[in-house]
């Protein structure tokens, strides 16, 4: 891939704060169009800020071109995010508007499969890009979760939780760190636990069903988390083998190989 001029990182970056008006935009269309209360603003508010402020941060310290149209797809789905977790964050409140809820997701889980296609096609494929996907994904994962907790119970937040606990045991077990293989079993495990928890918020199952699929998709999560740590585990850094080195094997993420829904570091 050709070597692009710098993004331009000014902290009023058109892009990001572009994407953080929007933001601001959708949150007030969501309290006049379906009452969503104080506490939803808020906490819609303060995600449109951290995402503004982190992703300004990362895009200085990337050498990567323009934003992109890729990353503006990925923005976009941050945006529909910012509502989805505004709106469960005032479900606690009040009853949430589900349809609502479930629309934002589903989009948002929908254009997962659209960035990564525009990144190829348009050969703006870059590891801030994958790796801001994939921030996204798994954030959305854990919001979801936090919904799907409400009727279901907090075992369902093991679902959002895994990933995160993957990547703090990384910070104490360096091997964790490793280039894992190209999965379709990954991906698809993956994909399927937005799908089940989209469906199992939406509330169209009965209770017992809901939890029945929810408890599938923890358990295949759990199964493909445990595979690719077993993988990690058997070519760790060895005393007496140089080549399976972990420092060997780290490497960031390969441009791209991080669109599409995945909740691996």
């Amino acid at each position: 891939m050709a070597v692009q001029e710098r993004y331009d990182t000014r902290p009023f970056a058109p892009d990001t704060t572009a994407g953080m008006g929007v933001q601001l935009l959708v949150l007030e269309v969501l309290c006049r169009a379906v009452g969503m209360g104080t506490t939803g603003w808020l906490t819609g508010s303060a995600f449109a800020v951290v995402t503004w402020v982190v992703l300004t941060l990362a895009l200085r310290r990337s050498w990567t071109g323009a934003f992109g149209p890729a990353n503006r797809v990925t923005l976009a789905r941050t945006i529909l995010v910012g509502g989805v977790t505004a709106l469960v964050a005032d479900s606690f409140e009040r009853r949430p508007p589900v349809a609502v809820l479930v629309a934002l997701a589903t989009v948002a889980l929908i254009l997962d499969a659209v960035d990564g296609q525009v990144a190829r096609r348009t050969g703006t494929a870059t590891a801030l890009g994958a790796r801001f996907d994939m921030e996204v994904d798994a954030f959305l994962i854990l919001v979801l979760c936090v919904h799907v907790a409400v009727p279901l119970g907090a075992w369902v937040l093991a679902i959002g939780l895994m990933r995160y606990a993957f990547v703090a045991a990384s910070w104490v077990l360096p091997w964790l760190r490793g280039a894992l293989p190209h999965s379709m079993a990954r991906k698809t495990v993956a994909a399927l636990q937005g799908i089940v928890l989209v469906v199992a918020g939406a509330g169209i199952l009965p209770r017992a069903s809901a939890a029945a699929a929810v408890a599938v998709a923890l358990a295949l999560l759990a199964w493909s988390f445990g595979r690719d740590i077993a993988w990690l585990w058997r070519v760790r850094a060895r005393p007496d083998d140089g080549a399976g080195r972990c420092g060997a094997a780290v490497r960031a993420p390969v441009a791209g190989e991080g669109r599409g829904l995945s909740v691996r570091s």
